[in-house]
């Protein structure tokens, strides 16, 4: 079994930074895909960043140049920094991991709240 852990999100004002960090733990036998999502009330859940195990990476024109997804295998943690936030990015922030050996496996958490505002 797979767990997956987000944290870090909060109250912030517009302009400011927030750094959600998620940690996956279990049984993961690759190194797996990481990737953030983000879900606005009455809104699809949509892809913000996402980072493959070699670290390239991909981002949602929404947020280039304001976040930047890194990660760390080692600790099977992938972080996401976001700078300038606006009011349109409150939502609540998805971490999933995936990755394919024979099958596909593919986890998420629970979420995070971020939420912007003066």
């Amino acid at each position: 079994q797979v767990q997956v852990v987000e944290s870090g999100g909060g109250l912030v004002q517009p302009g400011g930074s927030l750094r959600l960090s998620c940690v996956a733990s279990g049984t993961i036998f690759s190194i797996p895909i990481m990737r953030w999502y983000r879900q606005a009330p009455g809104k699809q859940r949509e892809l913000v960043a996402s980072i493959a195990s070699r670290g390239s990476t991909n981002y949602a024109d929404s947020v280039k140049g304001r976040f930047t997804i890194s990660r760390d295998n080692a600790k099977n943690t992938v972080y996401l920094q976001m700078n300038d936030l606006k009011p349109e990015d409150t939502a609540l922030y998805y971490c999933n991991i995936y990755w394919f050996v024979v099958r596909a496996y593919d986890y998420w958490g629970q979420g995070t709240q971020v939420t912007v505002s003066s």
